[in-house]
């Protein structure tokens, strides 16, 4: 698909991931992105989306709006986390159906992956057991959209798709405490106790789970070239194929933001699933997308970043698009 004379919906367009896709966009000669705002148009509500697409008309949909959080807030929000998002996915792929949108593109999570996948995550363990309990009712209602994507192949020939980012971080994120992700969180914390000269900082946990992290930059590139060039409704993973504790990027970021105190580990919290890290064959294969971003390079260019924007220069990551 040639996407510069097409006419592009990116639902969540102004929070983190999206500035990045939208950035990715207008690098390839789009001039038609609509963003829709939370203000304008509630995602949660069909008449709102109907609206939506007779506003803008859409050729493609790209769908990053989420209820999203960290261990924390999917906690406290199940509830809500799970039906805000199932709701607006299948409400969203729907009226696309009906208003003959061309291609959608759902994003998934990777917290919808059983709690013990077997390591590196294959695209084909998706259903074979219960997503980690502490962040199940996101994973699976965002899961959902892949079950539709691939009904609606089936039944109505129309064409999604449907990706599962691994954990991002990158300039622009949400750097709330409350609601943020595991990566934001360590920096603001450092930089902060380093800033008062505080003698240690708390993280949850006790640091033996790994991850895998993947630049929002790169993400973004992963979601456009799946965009032009893939046309099927397996799902696909988007990640760096790279593992590493929760202890380790704790030292690291304390290193890069040279903050000189101790880390205390709160282990009445939760871990969180034991390991995460994805089989990225699929997405090299499909589509030819490969990470570039090695994890100490993209944590340097976010720590300059939140240095120099600060928890107010966030704009409205972690608000509901």
């Amino acid at each position: 698909m040639e996407l510069a004379d097409k006419k592009i919906v990116v639902t969540g367009g102004s929070g983190f991931l999206g500035r990045h896709v939208v950035g990715k966009l207008i690098e390839r000669g789009v001039k038609r992105i609509i963003v829709p705002r939370s203000r304008e148009y509630d995602l949660r509500r069909e008449r709102d989306i109907e609206r939506l697409y007779r506003d803008s008309a859409p050729d493609v949909v790209i769908h990053l709006a989420a209820v999203v959080g960290g261990i924390g807030a999917n906690q406290a929000n199940p509830g809500k986390f799970l039906y805000d998002n199932l709701v607006m996915g299948i409400q969203l792929i729907e009226h696309a159906r009906l208003a003959g949108v061309e291609k959608f593109v759902a994003i998934g999570t990777i917290c919808s992956y059983p709690k013990f996948t077997p390591v590196p995550f294959r695209e084909d363990d998706l259903w074979n057991g219960y997503p980690e309990e502490t962040n199940a009712p996101y994973g699976l209602a965002k899961k959902m959209m892949l079950v539709q994507s691939q009904a609606y192949r089936q039944q109505y020939g129309f064409n999604s798709i449907y990706l599962l980012p691994v954990n991002l971080y990158g300039c622009w994120d949400n750097f709330d405490l409350e609601t943020s992700h595991v990566i934001p969180a360590m920096i603001r914390k450092c930089l902060e106790a380093k800033r008062r000269g505080e003698p240690h900082i708390t993280l949850w946990g006790d640091g033996t789970p790994t991850r895998e992290f993947i630049y929002a930059d790169d993400a973004a590139e992963g979601i456009v070239l799946a965009t032009e060039r893939y046309d099927e409704s397996e799902p696909v993973n988007i990640g760096s194929g790279e593992e590493l504790s929760i202890g380790e990027l704790a030292a690291i970021i304390k290193r890069l933001t040279e903050y000189r105190g101790d880390i205390v580990w709160d282990t009445t919290r939760p871990n969180g699933q034991p390991r995460r890290r994805l089989d990225v064959e699929r997405a090299e294969a499909k589509f030819g997308f490969k990470a570039s971003t090695k994890m100490e390079e993209g944590l340097k260019q976010v720590i300059a970043w939140y240095t120099e924007h600060g928890i107010h220069g966030m704009g409205e990551a972690g608000e509901r698009r």
